[in-house]
């Protein structure tokens, strides 16, 4: 019994490793209105763009687009392309549900990384007011990482 359970034990310990299948994930999105000179803040300050993001949120007037800010990760993927893709849902005008998707294709690198992902120009006025939004990493129909609103 001993004997066998070395043998087992050897086994595995000489065994060739499966090739890494790629992992990621989603850290964090930061939606973020910009002006109509597509400022998100007046300074470099997190403070104060924290203060004027509440300025363009009550004063919907100013607001010409809204870009997520999406940071992700990869490992085990480097030289693939990747697909970030962000699913929003809204309401119109209307008052009728809206969905739209943007996607772009990314590289993994060593760390993380961050990509913008804007809804401007009639796409952003078309749309109305976003509800929920799910930000997900895409390894082929594989995916790897995903983060979403409390809404979703």
């Amino acid at each position: 019994m001993r004997a066998t359970l070395i043998l087992l034990l050897l086994l595995g310990l000489f065994s060739v490793p499966a090739a890494n299948a790629a992992t990621g994930k989603v850290v964090k999105v930061l939606p973020l209105l910009l002006d109509q000179k597509g400022r998100f803040a007046l300074s470099p300050s997190l403070f104060d763009r924290d203060a004027y993001q509440l300025k363009l949120h009550d004063n919907t007037n100013l607001v010409s687009a809204v870009r997520y800010d999406i940071q992700w990760s990869a490992k085990d993927a480097a030289g693939e392309k990747l697909k970030l893709r962000l699913e929003l849902r809204g309401v119109s005008t209307a008052s009728l549900p809206k969905l739209k998707t943007l996607e772009t294709e990314v590289s993994a690198g060593r760390f993380s990384q961050w990509t913008s992902l804007p809804l401007a120009g009639d796409d952003y006025k078309n749309f109305g007011a976003v509800t929920a939004w799910r930000a997900t990493l895409w390894d082929g129909d594989l995916l790897l990482g995903e983060q979403k609103s409390f809404l979703w």
